[in-house]
Formats: C-alpha cells, structure tokens, sequence
C-alpha cells in the first residue's frame, strides 16, 4: 500500500463519478476532466473512452491497471454507465477498496445512490461530481461560458440572452446552435445578437411577426394559416414558436413603454435593433395598448408552463392562443376574417 502511495500521480483522486440527468452537461464535464488528466498527445495510449453498454468490466480493470506508457496514469471513461455499475456492482466495491495507482476510473451517470457502499467508498478514494442543469436566468452566463469552453470563442451575453428567448431552455438544442453559429461567423472572434438574430432567429421572429400582424389587425382566418405555414416550414418550431413569440411581444412591450415616456420613434428603433419592417412593427403598436401586451406575454408564459409540464402539446396551445387574440382584435377594430 505504501508503494501504491508512493506511485500515486499529482492528481489526488483515482475514481469520479459525474452524475447529472442532462448528458450535454455531463458528457462536457467529463471532457473537461479527461483534458485536466491527459495531454492531447498522450490520449491514444492512455485513454478508453466506452459506452456503459459496450463496457465490459474485466477491460476496464486490467486497463486501469496496466502500467500506463508515456503518460503519468491511464485514464478510462465509461459513459452512461448506470447499468454497468449495476451489473458490476461487487466488481466495483471491490476495486473501490483498492483501486490502482496509476489508473483513473471516470463513471457518469444519471443518477448516483448515497446509500449504496460502493457510494461510501467512493468517499475514501475519490469525488462524486453533480450536474444540475442552470435555471433560466443563469442560462445565459452558463452559455457564455460553454462558448469560450468548448469553441474558444466569445458570445455576446445579449447574444446568449437571445438564443434562450428563441430556443428554449433544453441545453443540446442551445448547443447545437451555437456550433452553427460558430460555422456562421467563421473568422469573426465575437458571436453578436445580430449574428443570432440572422441566422437563429430571423425565419422564426419573422414568423411570429406575421403572426401578430394578422392577429393586431383582427384576421383570425389569416392568423392561423400564418402560424401553420411557420410549423411546415421549420420542423423544429414546435419547440421555439413560443420563444419567438415572446421575443417580439418583449420587444413590443419595451417600445411601447419607451413610447409612452414621449422617446422619438427613431430612437426606439434604433435602441431595441428594430430594423425590418419598422413600419408594420409601429401599427403593430398602435393596435394594442400596454397592458394588452402585458396580457399576451402572460398567457404565453402559461402556455409554456403547460407545454413543459405535459399539460398540452404547443402547435395546439398557440394556435388556440392566436384563435383567441385574433377575435378580440377583430372585435376592438371591427376587422373579420376574409
């Protein structure tokens, strides 16, 4: 045993266990780990990277065991590894006691059991790590974060501010827009909100547009087709229609407070980046009244609550929303539809 110490590399811990229900935020954790373990030139020797299902313990052990070559210790990574902890659970308590000294086990899974006695050995030998998604406010640093991390590159807060707006709170739909939007800017070193708005944003607020355009001007009849043509044409829609609508009334909601503070039109515009179809977004304005504003983006927030807890699915939820608030604009303008 003192030998095992004395062979021991800098790194104190010998085994992790990264355990999170979202598996972006774990699987980037463990990369994380394995960068802090290894040097990218020692990866093809010291690092066994396996899926929990393809894993079979007896290759785990030996490889954690086997003397590592020009690398101060050999990393192994087993990935969605709940059922291989299972299934392996003696195996494991028994390495647990005695784990080598020159191997790194890492495990992630989706849950980790405290009860357990493979989880009280872990506390002798080695580090259990919680990954808990970030609540929607603190979104937004976590993906500025996650830019400079994984893409070398800054985003913009309002830009990440914006992408959680029009995409929605689930991380793997968040990170894979802004590895298009690294694609997007190519060069550039700063992803910007208009950067977001050109390439995330632009169809979908456009659509949202078109949408409340019909609905202020009281044309259910147009409404609706509006709003199914955006779910024909961007499949993903259903899971950011209510982002983009949001987005826009927000907007909305801004201009019209800064309006009726007497700010020049022209100022607004340029303020909150209104840039297209400055026009339409001012009748837009004309049409509703602040606290009408107010009112839409609540039942929004409702209709996303309710979509997220099960309650509704959102193409049905939106289009009963758009139905509504077309009837009372035709109502408050005498408008009917065609």
């Amino acid at each position: 045993d003192r030998q095992d110490e004395d062979n021991r590399p800098p790194m104190a811990d010998r085994i992790y266990v990264i355990a999170g229900k979202d598996e972006s935020l774990v699987g980037a954790k463990a990369q994380e780990l394995v960068d802090e373990l290894l040097d990218t030139q020692q990866r093809m020797t010291a690092l066994l990277s396996v899926e929990g299902d393809e894993a079979v313990v007896s290759q785990v052990l030996d490889e954690l065991k086997t003397a590592p070559f020009l690398a101060d210790r050999r990393v192994v990574l087993v990935k969605n590894a709940d059922g291989f902890v299972s299934k392996n659970r003696e195996y494991l308590e028994r390495y647990f006691q005695k784990p080598s000294a020159t191997g790194v086990l890492i495990l992630t899974v989706g849950s980790w059991d405290a009860r357990t006695r493979l989880s009280k050995l872990l506390g002798n030998v080695g580090s259990l790590i919680t990954m808990q998604v970030p609540p929607k406010w603190k979104l937004g640093e976590h993906l500025v974060q996650y830019a400079a991390t994984k893409h070398k590159i800054k985003l913009n807060r309002d830009a990440a501010e914006i992408l959680v707006e029009l995409i929605g709170e689930e991380l793997p739909q968040l990170y894979s827009e802004i590895e298009k939007l690294v694609l997007y800017v190519r060069d550039e070193k700063v992803i910007t909100a208009r950067h977001v708005e050109s390439l995330t944003g632009q169809h979908r607020v456009y659509g949202a547009f078109e949408v409340i355009d019909a609905i202020t001007a009281g044309n259910a009849g147009q409404a609706v087709t509006r709003l199914r043509n955006m779910f024909e044409q961007d499949k993903s829609a259903e899971y950011t229609v209510v982002g983009a609508f949001a987005y826009h009334l927000r907007r909305m909601f801004q201009a019209k407070t800064l309006l009726e503070k007497r700010v020049n039109p022209a100022d607004v515009a340029k303020q909150l980046r209104i840039f297209y179809n400055k026009d339409r977004f001012f009748a837009q304005l004309q049409r509703m009244t602040l606290s009408q504003i107010a009112g839409v983006l609540e039942e929004l927030a409702a209709v996303d609550h309710a979509t997220k807890t099960g309650q509704t699915q959102s193409a049905i939820a939106i289009e009963q929303l758009v139905l509504k608030l077309a009837s009372a604009g035709a109502a408050r303008t005498g408008a009917g539809s065609p």
